[in-house]
C-alpha cells in the first residue's frame, strides 16, 4: 500500500485538477476559488486572515486579490479607525461566482466519495481532522 503522504498528495492533486478545470471555465485563476469560498463562508475579512485560512503566502494573496478586484469579484477598503488593514468583501458578482463554486466543490466531493458509505465518510473526515490537527501541532 502507498504511503499516507503519497495518497493524500495524489487525492488532493486529482481533486484540485477537477475543481481548477471547472473554475477556469468561469474565468477564475488558481487561488481565487478558495478565497471566494472563504469570503462566502465567513464574510468580510482582512488579507492576513484570508492568507492564513487558505494556506497561501500573504504576498501571493495580495496579487490574487488584485486580480479579483480588477475582475470585480471583491472590493478592498479600510475601516475607520484601522488604517493598517485592508478588509476584503465579495461584490454581488463575486457572491454569484462563489455560489457557483459551491456546486463545483459539492460535485467534485460527491464524486470523490461515491464509493464510501455514510459511516465510512464520517469516520474518514474524523480521521482527517485528527491528522490535520496533529500536523498543525507539530510543524
Amino acid at each position: 500500500m502507498e504511503s499516507l503522504h503519497y495518497l493524500l498528495m495524489k487525492t488532493h492533486t486529482v481533486l484540485q485538477r477537477k475543481i481548477t478545470s471547472r473554475a477556469s471555465e468561469m474565468g477564475l485563476t488558481p487561488g481565487q476559488p478558495k478565497i471566494l469560498d472563504y469570503l462566502l463562508r465567513y464574510g468580510e475579512s482582512d488579507q492576513k486572515t484570508i492568507a492564513s485560512y487558505c494556506e497561501i503566502e500573504q504576498a501571493t494573496v495580495g496579487s490574487i486579490l488584485l486580480r479579483m478586484e480588477k475582475a470585480e469579484l471583491i472590493t478592498r477598503g479600510r475601516h475607520e479607525g484601522n488604517r493598517r488593514s485592508l478588509f476584503v468583501s465579495l461584490t454581488p458578482k463575486g457572491t454569484v461566482a462563489a455560489r457557483e463554486l459551491m456546486n463545483i466543490f459539492r460535485d467534485a466531493e460527491e464524486e470523490a466519495v461515491s464509493d464510501l458509505t455514510s459511516g465510512e465518510l464520517a469516520a474518514f473526515k474524523s480521521t482527517l481532522n485528527k491528522i490535520c490537527s496533529s500536523v498543525q501541532r507539530h510543524p
